[in-house]
């Protein structure tokens, strides 16, 4: 399978640290381990939830009559037009959902997922439309909206339908999917398109003060 995220993911470990290369040939100790097409969606899937925090913020601030930079709002809302809407959710739509349609499993969770992806793209519309006129009740309301519907629909795809997804592909097809997710990654992001993401978003949640995840520990 592909290993363009292994390297992506030990330089995030902490946001806004230097990113690595990928591992020379050769190169034992820092040898890549293989990635799944299932993996690089659920990777996708916690920067979706990293924007959803931001969102989170966003709207709570809006909520008590804070001020912040709504630039950070339009800012995150560009990413998730990108690399969940243009990049993340083709994917699915042109890769996985088709493939379970076929093998005529979850067909109804695969209807209300469409429907949640049109839906997604209609509030993103209205997030960038509200945050150029100033912060109101109404943006913090879209994306509060935009929140409760993502965070079930994430877990749902993580939990059924990718596992259902590697059930109806054999190994060899799985595979190329993998060299095929790849390829889309380059085609719409450029080669690093994963990692740049990522440090877009931490520079995000450092603007907003909530890029320290120490803070999020239960008292």
């Amino acid at each position: 399978f592909p290993t363009r995220r292994s390297s992506d993911l030990a330089g995030c470990a902490t946001p806004g640290a230097a990113h690595g290369g990928r591992a020379a040939p050769g190169d034992n100790e820092h040898e890549e381990a293989e990635v799944t097409p299932g993996e690089d969606l659920m990777q996708e899937h916690g920067v979706l939830e990293r924007i959803l925090l931001i969102y989170d913020e966003a709207a709570r601030r809006i909520e008590r009559n804070e001020q912040f930079d709504l630039a950070v709002l339009t800012s995150a809302a560009g990413v998730v037009r990108r690399f969940i809407e243009d990049y993340h959710e083709k994917l699915e739509e042109d890769f996985v959902f088709p493939r379970l349609q076929t093998a005529r499993r979850e067909v109804d969770l695969i209807a209300i997922l469409l429907r949640q992806h049109e839906r997604g793209r209609q509030v993103t519309d209205d997030i960038v439309r509200r945050a150029g006129t100033g912060a109101s009740p109404e943006l913090a309301q879209a994306l509060r909206n935009f929140s409760r519907m993502y965070r079930p629909h994430a877990a749902r795809e993580e939990t059924v339908l990718f596992p259902a997804f590697r059930d109806v592909v054999d190994r060899a097809e799985y595979r190329e999917l993998g060299a095929q997710f790849e390829r889309k990654e380059h085609e719409l992001l450029g080669e690093h398109g994963f990692r740049n993401t990522v440090d877009e978003v931490a520079r995000l949640e450092a603007a907003l003060g909530i890029d320290d995840l120490a803070k999020f520990t239960a008292p």
